[in-house]
C-alpha cells in the first residue's frame, strides 16, 4: 500500500494522546480534537507551500532532524518537552514565517481553545508531522527532487483535508488554497535545465563518438577481409558453422482489432477494441460509473519523440478523437496524467511526464476541446511505476504513459 503522509500523521493523535492534551492544556477533549483536525492538515500545507516556493532543501532538512530527535519515538510525551516544543515553535516558523502567529490565531478561533493552547499543539504537531515525513524520506534514501515528487502526489489528499470553517489560505496571505497545490506544479515545471537541453548536450559528444565505432569498425571489416584467401572458391553449402549467425524466428505481432464508437451526438469514431476511446464512451454513458481522482483511462496510440514532450504527427488523430468525445458528453470534466519508467534520474522523469502532459493538454485545447472540461494536467514521473529500473522493455513501456483521468460526468 502506497504511503499517506496525512494519515499516517493522524494516526499518531489517537484517543489517548487527545486526552492527555486535553488534560494539560485544561481544554475540552473535544475542542482539542477540532483544533488537531484543522493543525494537522495545515502544518503539512505549510510543507507544500515552502517547498512549491523553491525550498524542497530546506523541507529536507527539517524533516530528517525531526526524525533524528526522536520526536517520532516520544511522541506521547511531547507537550511536556519544553526541548521539543522549542523546536516545534522553530519550524513553525521555519515553515509559516512571520504568518506563523496568524495561522496559531486562527486555529484558536476555529476550535475555541486559547491561543496558548493553539501555540502549545501546533508546536507539537509540527515536529510530529515532519518528524513522520523525515521517517519516510530516511526510509526511501530520499533527495530533494524525490521530496518534491513525493509532495506532489500527497497534495491532493493534505489540501481537500483542511475543514472548510478554517480559513488557512487567508492566514496565509494567498487567493486560495488550490495556488498552494499549484505552487508545487510550478516547481516541478521549472526546475533547472530541460530534458530537451540534456538530449541535445548529449548529441554533442554522441556522434563523434559513434563516428570513431564505426570507423574502428570499418577498419576492421577490411583487416578481416584481407586474411581471407582471395582466390578460393566460394563454398555454396548451407552448412552452419558456430560463426554463421543464426537468423531469428519472425514473430508476428498481434494485430489490434479496430471497432467504430458511435457517440450520442451521431460521431462515429475509428478506435482500438477496449481501447481508450472504447472505455472511456462506455464509461460515460453507464450511469452507474462514478468519476473521481482514481479512474484512469491510458492512451494506447499516443507517442512522443525520444526524450522530449514533442507529440508525433501519428498520435494527433486520438487527440482529436478525445476532443469529439468530450464535445458529445459536454458535462465531462478530465485531467491528464504523465507517468515514465523507474530508469533516469526522478527529476529528469518527473520534469518529462509534466512536460508530456502539459504538451496533451495543450494538444487537446488546440483541437478545439471546451477549456472547461479540462482540469489540467499533472506528471507523476515515476511515482506509480511498477516495473523494476532493471526490468525488460517490454515491462517498463507499460510505465510510460499518458492518462485520462475522469473528474466529472
Amino acid at each position: 500500500m502506497a504511503f499517506n503522509l496525512l494519515d499516517s500523521v493522524k494516526g499518531l493523535f489517537n484517543t489517548e494522546m487527545i486526552g492527555k492534551a486535553s488534560n494539560m492544556l485544561g481544554e475540552d477533549p473535544n475542542n482539542v480534537q477540532k483544533a488537531v483536525s484543522g493543525i494537522v492538515p495545515s502544518v503539512l500545507a505549510g510543507v507544500l507551500n515552502k517547498a512549491g516556493s523553491g525550498d524542497t532543501g530546506s523541507i529536507l532538512g527539517m524533516a530528517k532532524d525531526a526524525f533524528n530527535s526522536g520526536a517520532l519515538s516520544g511522541i506521547g510525551n511531547l507537550l511536556g518537552n519544553e526541548n521539543i516544543l522549542s523546536k516545534g515553535a522553530d519550524m513553525l516558523k521555519g515553515l509559516f514565517g512571520d504568518k506563523a502567529a496568524s495561522v496559531t490565531n486562527m486555529i484558536s478561533g476555529y476550535a475555541g481553545i486559547k491561543s496558548s493552547s493553539a501555540t502549545s499543539l501546533m508546536s507539537m504537531a509540527a515536529p510530529a508531522a515532519l518528524g513522520m515525513l523525515g521517517k519516510h524520506v530516511t526510509e526511501t534514501n530520499m533527495s530533494s527532487g524525490g521530496l518534491l515528487s513525493f509532495l506532489n502526489s500527497q497534495k491532493e489528499s493534505i489540501l481537500n483535508s483542511i475543514p472548510s470553517g478554517l480559513n488557512l489560505a487567508g492566514a496565509l496571505g494567498l487567493s486560495s488554497l488550490g495556488s498552494i497545490g499549484n505552487k508545487i506544479t510550478g516547481a516541478i515545471s521549472g526546475m533547472s535545465g530541460s530534458v530537451q537541453q540534456a538530449a541535445s548536450g548529449g548529441s554533442r559528444w554522441l556522434w563523434p563518438l559513434l563516428l570513431v565505432l564505426v570507423a574502428i569498425a570499418l577498419i576492421w571489416y577490411l583487416m578481416r577481409g584481407c586474411n581471407h584467401n582471395a582466390n578460393a572458391p566460394a563454398d555454396t553449402s548451407t552448412t552452419m558453422t558456430k560463426d554463421t549467425p543464426v537468423p531469428s524466428p519472425t514473430v508476428t505481432a498481434p494485430v489490434m482489432e479496430m471497432v467504430k464508437v458511435t457517440l450520442p451526438d451521431g460521431v462515429v469514431l475509428d478506435a482500438y477494441k477496449g481501447g481508450i476511446e472504447d472505455q472511456l464512451v462506455t464509461f460515460l454513458k453507464d450511469p452507474a460509473a462514478q468519476p473521481g481522482k482514481d479512474v484512469w483511462f491510458d492512451f494506447d496510440n499516443l507517442n512522443f519523440e525520444t526524450g522530449s514532450a514533442n507529440i508525433t504527427a501519428e498520435s494527433m488523430k486520438q487527440i482529436g478523437n478525445i476532443t469529439a468525445i468530450l464535445k458529445a458528453f459536454p458535462k465531462a470534466v478530465i485531467k491528464i496524467g504523465g507517468y515514465t519508467d523507474k530508469t533516469g534520474d526522478s527529476m529528469t522523469n518527473l520534469k518529462l511526464s509534466q512536460s508530456r502532459a502539459n504538451a496533451v493538454l495543450a494538444a487537446l485545447k488546440t483541437a478545439g476541446t471546451n477549456t472547461a472540461q479540462l482540469q489540467g494536467a499533472e506528471g507523476y514521473g515515476s511515482q506509480f511505476a511498477k516495473a523494476a529500473a532493471d526490468a525488460s522493455d517490454d515491462e517498463r513501456k507499460k510505465d510510460r504513459r499518458i492518462a485520462v483521468s475522469v473528474r466529472k460526468k
